[in-house]
């Protein structure tokens, strides 16, 4: 069996890097995880903060707030620096981003109007990450955090996270965007008539008043493009940069460290290391205990039998304890590997009920904070 690693350095970690992103599959802490190295910061002296790109109220339930913004809000809270937490509007956070590059007010107007823009903003494949990223690269850039900590979607979602900015560039590089940009050029009149004819046979299956809002809405893009283009350049370089980590979180069920691994792979062969990882919910050990069953003495009275049997029992089931502890420690050894040879590797033991609120974060965060 490969030993688990009692190490962590997860304060240290939270010096090196402004930027720590956690990942994992769905259901195995990651939410608490990012809330609690948020809080772990803080409590080192750091202006941290915590960002969600997850629409439950989790985040906001353990942190005690009754919600939480598109903007990071402070809590007050008895820290020796301060935590501030968001959670991501993505749809805000694209219409802002069209404010910043349109080259007029009116233009923002014509976009923001736009019946496809407002449906692609919500439903288009990859728009939430994307925006994630975007936050993250806004927050980033202002300098006002020591710390910034991302809550990420379910695994296999967080590779999509990984690739949003370089999606959004594949898009913008599109034909068919320059295809429909291209009757409101002038150098390119020559094949408008070509165009109309393109966009009349997709208006005869799609419906007329669906391209016609697709080529305003290109329209209405115009010139904003390498705007678009060069600000997701600058995301992915902030993601893979020297002041981002990934903090892997999983849980010791095999199915979650079968994710872990998939995740650290995909990171692997995209040249990012993964910095760190939490382990939740693991069984204490239970060494020390036996299996050793006595026969009750059939001379002793009934109370001393009944007491001699129970006591047995109880053997018996802490030794079966003591065994699913060993097996999860057996498959949390497997993840050793998959991160940077040093890096802090946390055991965060099964707390008695759910972790809901601030004292939860509290009793993680000190579980982080061990040497």
């Amino acid at each position: 069996m490969t030993a688990v690693p009692s190490r962590s350095g997860f304060p240290d970690l939270l010096k090196q890097y402004r930027v720590i992103i956690c990942c994992g599959s769905g259901g195995v802490g990651k939410t608490t995880t990012a809330a609690s190295l948020a809080l772990l910061a803080a409590e080192e002296g750091a202006r941290a903060c915590v960002v969600t790109i997850d629409p439950a109220r989790r985040l906001a339930d353990a942190l005690s707030v009754s919600a939480l913004t598109n903007s990071p809000q402070r809590l007050d809270l008895d820290v020796t620096g301060e935590l501030w937490a968001m959670m991501l509007d993505p749809k805000q956070t694209f219409d802002d981003l069209v404010g910043r590059y349109a080259k007029s007010p009116d233009q923002a107007e014509r976009i923001l109007g736009n019946s496809l823009y407002q449906s692609l903003s919500a439903n288009l494949s990859g728009t939430h990450e994307y925006m994630a990223m975007e936050k993250l690269y806004e927050l980033h850039e202002t300098g006002s955090f020591d710390c910034i900590v991302v809550d990420t979607p379910p695994t296999r979602n967080a590779l999509d996270f990984l690739d949003a900015p370089r999606r959004l560039t594949r898009f913008l590089e599109n034909r068919f965007l320059r295809v429909l940009l291209m009757p409101t050029r002038a150098y390119l009149k020559a094949v408008s008539a070509a165009t109309r004819i393109f966009l009349h046979t997709i208006a005869r299956v799609a419906g007329t008043e669906v391209v016609e809002d697709a080529v305003a809405f290109f329209q209405a893009f115009e010139g904003m493009e390498q705007g678009f283009h060069d600000r997701a350049a600058s995301v992915d370089r902030l993601i893979s940069g020297p002041d981002t980590a990934f903090v892997l979180v999983a849980s010791p069920r095999s199915d979650t460290i079968g994710e872990a691994l998939f995740f650290a792979d995909k990171l692997l062969r995209a040249g990012i290391p993964v910095r760190g990882l939490v382990a939740n919910r693991v069984l204490p050990s239970f060494a020390g205990t036996s299996e050793r069953r006595e026969e009750p003495d059939e001379t002793a009275s009934y109370p001393a039998r009944e007491a001699a049997r129970r006591l047995s029992q109880l053997r018996s089931n802490l030794a079966e304890l003591e065994n699913a502890s060993k097996q999860q420690r057996a498959r949390l050894g497997e993840l050793e590997g998959a991160i940077d040879p040093g890096g802090p590797f946390a055991v965060v033991p099964l707390f008695p009920g759910a972790i809901g609120d601030l004292d939860g974060l509290h009793q993680i965060a000190s579980e982080l904070s061990r040497s």
